[in-house]
């Protein structure tokens, strides 16, 4: 059995003195795939280095929408010029979070818009961050730049009807260690998500799935988060994995 971790967070500095370390312990436990997330130009760098270093591991770029503040220009043509690497698989995580940054919407729109545009250009899909920003994420996509390639709803909120709108402009829909926690109920938005959509992933080292909650998360939890899911859909883990690891696959077209 096999898992792919559709995001996680390599490059992150709670890795910083265990990182190569917990990176084979990874691979030894069957987490065979991964993407490494680039949130701003520092860590899609990282992101690039760490995917660069191991050879089941891929990488993403992009700026988040909380690490806009003070971009300029050059850091889409930085971001466009370190896309071009053949270990690069998406422009991400982008997207839209006015939960954290309500003073500047529409800046946020605007370089959600152009890092679309940046996808479009070298084709390749995107990764959304989306909360609290629902609809104008949606209006974004549906109206004003919708991917070429679609993408992936990152850690998706359990929304129904989110889900039902990003389904139907061909998104793909990944779920996170948030998903085993007491008060989350996601069995209608997991069970809305058809079985060639949806993805797992840990975010690490964020959002670690229960019973581990309170600890650092790496990808070997990720087998968590397909166990829910299996219960869920009524699938067998076996099932789980096989499914969301050609998902994988097939949306970051590795």
């Amino acid at each position: 059995m096999q898992f792919f971790d559709s995001h996680a967070h390599y490059n992150d500095e709670k890795f910083e003195q265990d990182r190569d370390e917990i990176i084979t312990k990874i691979y030894n436990e069957n987490v065979t795939k991964m993407v490494c997330v680039g949130y701003n130009m520092k860590s899609s760098q990282e992101a690039l280095e760490i995917a660069n270093r191991y050879n089941f591991i891929y990488a993403t770029v992009g700026i988040s929408p909380n690490d806009i503040d003070n971009i300029e220009h050059t850091n889409i043509d930085s971001i466009r010029e370190i896309a071009q690497n053949d270990k690069v698989v998406a422009i991400g995580e982008i997207g839209l979070d006015y939960y954290w940054n309500k003073e500047n919407k529409e800046k946020q729109k605007e370089v959600f818009i152009k890092q679309i545009e940046l996808a479009d250009e070298l084709n390749l899909p995107i990764v959304i961050h989306c909360r609290e920003a629902v609809m104008d994420t949606l209006d974004i996509l549906k109206h004003k730049r919708n991917p070429k390639k679609r993408g992936i709803f990152h850690c998706c909120m359990l929304n129904k009807e989110l889900i039902k709108e990003a389904i139907k402009l061909g998104f793909y829909i990944s779920f996170s260690g948030n998903i085993t926690y007491k008060n989350a109920k996601p069995d209608d938005a997991i069970k809305e998500v058809p079985l060639d959509r949806i993805l797992i992933e840990t975010d690490s080292p964020y959002l670690t799935p229960e019973p581990l909650r309170g600890t650092r998360n790496d990808s070997r939890n990720v087998k968590l988060v397909a166990q829910k899911i299996a219960t869920i859909k009524d699938l067998s883990l076996q099932q789980i994995s096989e499914i969301t690891y050609q998902n994988a696959k097939e949306i970051y077209k590795i």
